[in-house]
């Protein structure tokens, strides 16, 4: 497996993919992504880097079938009715937005897109949301994302729709691979929740 992940880490550095691209793309954290592209570098045979504690989560058997989508979907957008009502869904881009797209008509809400900071270039201070689609402003929102590996890019995007005045009332995930509760006092809410034995 390990080998198989290494290829495809270094595949998509070489299509030009950032390092947080690659880790989107594979569901895996930031560090693994750079631990994996460091195995194809001549230098570091010799001088091994301690393996990253991490899981890939391959959820392709979900995301190509729109079927498979919209069930998974459905149960995400009725994870988040325990928490009240929703005005709004953002979409963590890129695995988050077709989930949040089709939660967004279930729930009768605005659809909103985050790009989270390990999209950009330049990793700035925090992330963005985007103009192209609703404006958040005084609405209750749900964050949706497909995985959480550390937290960083949701507890951002609480953070950046709080700053563009929503109420973030729940965080829902197909996989939270940190075993968490809450965010930023934001409810997570996954279908799967990974907690290490031991």
């Amino acid at each position: 497996m390990n080998s198989k992940l290494i290829e495809k880490a270094s595949e998509l550095r070489n299509k030009g993919l950032t390092t947080g691209e690659i880790a989107d793309e594979l569901n895996i954290s930031k560090d693994t992504t750079q631990w994996l592209i460091m195995q194809k570098t001549p230098v570091n045979k010799n001088k091994q880097k301690q393996k990253p504690d991490d899981f890939a989560i391959n959820w392709k058997t979900i995301g190509t079938s729109s079927s498979r989508m919209q069930y998974i979907s459905s149960a995400l957008a009725d994870l988040t009715l325990e928490e009240g009502v929703v005005d709004a869904v953002v979409g963590i881009s890129v695995s988050g937005v077709p989930f949040a797209t089709i939660m967004s008509d279930l729930l009768d809400a605005d659809l909103a897109v985050f790009h989270p900071v390990k999209h950009m270039k330049n990793e700035s201070a925090q992330g963005a949301i985007s103009n192209n689609f609703a404006n958040i402003k005084n609405k209750n929102v749900v964050i949706v994302d497909d995985v959480i590996t550390s937290g960083a890019t949701v507890t951002d995007a609480i953070r950046v729709c709080e700053t563009h005045g929503a109420k973030p009332i729940a965080v829902t995930v197909l996989v939270d691979k940190k075993g968490i509760n809450d965010l930023e006092d934001v409810p997570v809410k996954s279908l799967i929740k990974i907690n290490k034995v031991g």
